[in-house]
């Protein structure tokens, strides 16, 4: 069974998908993890993504692993676990606008098809329900408001120690919201059987049980 979870930055997908995996024995595939991995890489290289040339050679030089342990999602870039490198601010604007083009998809569309034919899962991304997995059996947009989701990215990098400014957290969602929704390429929308749940008033285990109960309706 494929569950399909897609939504705006700082909806809270990551940590639904995880927990909401974890109740219903599912293997989770965080393909936004997958996209930051390639975007690290692409800031290390100071690869110029507007070079199409220069990025079809960056990426033929990536090779992304994604290894499960206890359901649990690793992201290997070569042999290098990126899991925590991957989640800074700086490496999500990247994935943003590396996302949108067409050479980065294709490089990881097999990988994450080929995981959802060989398990029961739930994926969470911006095109999931709409583009990768479009017969999936339960599709989700989990979205919330802007202030929502830029506070509870504010208090997230808070608790890492970090010191962020809670506006130009929230200028960068709306831009990320204006890039995702308007690229050319698999732009984020909300699929047409997708089930629409707004978390801006709900906990994280009200939307949890939710997609739970849904889940189960569909076995």
């Amino acid at each position: 069974m494929n569950i399909a979870i897609d939504g705006p930055a700082g909806a809270g997908k990551s940590t639904i998908a995880r927990l909401a995996a974890n109740r219903l024995g599912f293997v989770y595939v965080d393909t936004g993890a997958m996209y930051r991995a390639i975007a690290l890489y692409l800031l290390d290289a100071k690869t110029d993504i507007e070079d199409e040339q220069a990025l079809k050679n960056a990426l033929s030089n990536i090779h992304i692993n994604i290894v499960y342990e206890s359901n649990v999602q690793h992201v290997f870039l070569d042999l290098q676990d990126v899991s925590t490198e991957i989640r800074s601010e700086k490496v999500g604007n990247m994935a943003s606008k590396s996302s949108a083009l067409a050479p980065v998809r294709e490089k990881l569309l097999d990988l994450q098809r080929d995981i959802a034919a060989k398990n029961d899962v739930i994926m969470d991304g911006r095109d999931i329900g709409t583009n990768i997995l479009p017969n999936a059996e339960l599709k989700i947009y989990l979205t919330a408001s802007v202030d929502v989701r830029a506070k509870r990215r504010y208090d997230e990098l808070i608790l890492h120690g970090e010191k962020p400014d809670l506006e130009d957290i929230k200028k960068g969602i709306e831009t990320r919201d204006y890039q995702d929704m308007n690229r050319d390429i698999a732009p984020l929308k909300q699929a047409d059987d997708a089930v629409l749940i707004d978390s801006s008033d709900m906990t994280i285990t009200e939307v949890v049980d939710t997609i739970v109960k849904l889940a189960e309706e569909k076995k």
